[in-house]
């Protein structure tokens, strides 16, 4: 059976054994509360009448949720503020919606047994090396060659070139 309920403001679409995350409820972790808002419920196709519904809940947690960044910027004034927010929030768990009561789940049993005693049983092979396949060897790169420097006696200051000029021109 599943029930859509309001709560915080939004609605959740639940049923026995689902946890969900809503704003802030009044409570500690382990109290059980109920959900009064029922707008819908049904099972299956058939919609019954959500107002003899009710859903009652498991607080799991207070916790908050992830931070949202507030950046407040206003063009060509040199303002900018930047603020985080953690909402407030309480994670459920659903135990009963209606009539119909969540069933525990049972630990999940381990599989891993008879995959194990399947790869025992038939143990791989490992390729057999030959001397002629080596794998060739990586080269490696040739040393940089220096670069070629020129010497000082080569080059003439861009002051001395203009004053030789000046000096053929007279």
């Amino acid at each position: 059976m599943f029930a859509v309920v309001r709560t915080g403001g939004k609605q959740y679409r639940v049923a026995a054994g689902d946890k969900i995350a809503v704003e802030k409820l009044a409570g500690e972790a382990g109290d059980t509360i109920k959900l009064g808002d029922v707008l819908l419920a049904g099972e299956g196709d058939d919609i019954k009448d959500a107002s003899k519904v009710a859903v009652s809940a498991e607080i799991i947690a207070q916790a908050k949720s992830e931070k949202t960044i507030v950046f407040k910027k206003r063009r060509r004034h040199n303002y900018r503020r930047k603020a985080g927010h953690r909402q407030q929030m309480t994670l459920l768990r659903i135990t009963q919606v209606g009539d119909a009561k969540a069933e525990k789940k049972a630990a999940p049993k381990k599989e891993a047994a008879p995959k194990e005693e399947a790869k025992k049983a038939a143990p791989k092979k490992a390729p057999a090396k030959k001397a002629d396949e080596k794998k060739p060897a990586a080269k490696k790169a040739a040393p940089k060659k220096a670069a070629a420097t020129k010497k000082a006696a080569d080059k003439k200051p861009a002051a001395k070139k203009t004053a030789a000029k000046k000096t053929e021109k007279k």
